[in-house]
């Protein structure tokens, strides 16, 4: 199948390019400094398919950030990694099992953030566990970058190895009060194209969309609206996955 690739920003020194690749409906973006032409890209599906992009457009990959370790977020990195494309993440994905390849780890603590730049463009890298012990947000020109910790209409789930509900609440409070502080045209771009309550499918809202929209924002905050909510968790086999390897690990 033919991957599209979408420019949904452009200008102000930055071209973002979003490209939906995989059988999970997962979301790639493509950051690029227009002054340095250095690009990085986030949560890789296809090395290949990021390198000829970047190729075709005369864009330096230079990096890769990723926002947690789960397969669907890190198809690419080997592949990347072989080209010398630099691998980032934070270091608390250990604790679910990723043991490389990267070339740089993040080691600020839950709740805090600390900078990355790509070329000039400089972000701030939110650390955001609960859909995994190290999952980031990345924040600045423009756009959020939320990975799967804060979909369009909801939070990811917090049953999968590693995840952790209370966890995940607090950094939905965390991030709610960064988001109500932005400018409201800034662009939430999350790491799947999942529904929101009102039908639609977008791939990105607005920061003033998102917090009118989004269920697990606007329950961040109470604990017992956030706990009622229903996609915390599935009954799947990926949960029975993570159940038996969380029992293997405490045996």
């Amino acid at each position: 199948m033919r991957v599209v690739n979408s420019k949904i920003l452009s200008g102000n020194g930055m071209t973002v390019i979003q490209a939906q690749l995989g059988e999970w409906d997962n979301l790639n973006h493509l950051l690029v400094c227009e002054k340095t032409r250095d690009a990085c890209i986030v949560d890789p599906f296809s090395g290949e398919h990021w390198i000829e992009t970047c190729k075709e457009n005369g864009w330096n990959l230079k990096s890769a950030l990723l926002t947690h370790s789960h397969w669907d977020h890190t198809m690419g990195v080997q592949t990347l990694f072989d080209a010398g494309v630099e691998i980032w993440l934070h270091q608390d994905e250990e604790k679910r099992g990723w043991s490389g390849p990267d070339n740089g780890r993040f080691t600020h603590s839950a709740l805090s953030s600390t900078t990355f730049k790509v070329g000039e463009l400089i972000f701030e890298i939110h650390c955001t566990p609960g859909h995994s012990p190290g999952h980031i947000t990345t924040i600045g020109n423009g756009v959020i970058i939320s990975g799967d910790c804060l979909f369009l209409g909801r939070c990811g789930r917090t049953d999968l190895f590693g995840g952790d509900l209370e966890e995940m609440h607090q950094s939905l409070i965390y991030l709610k009060s960064i988001l109500q502080g932005l400018p409201k045209d800034w662009l939430v771009l999350p790491g799947h194209q999942y529904s929101i309550p009102d039908g639609s499918i977008p791939t990105f809202l607005s920061v003033s969309e998102l917090l009118n929209k989004n269920e697990a924002l606007i329950a961040a905050g109470n604990e017992e609206s956030f706990n009622a909510l229903e996609f915390l968790a599935f009954d799947d086999s990926l949960a029975e996955k993570a159940r038996r390897k969380k029992a293997r690990n405490q045996s």
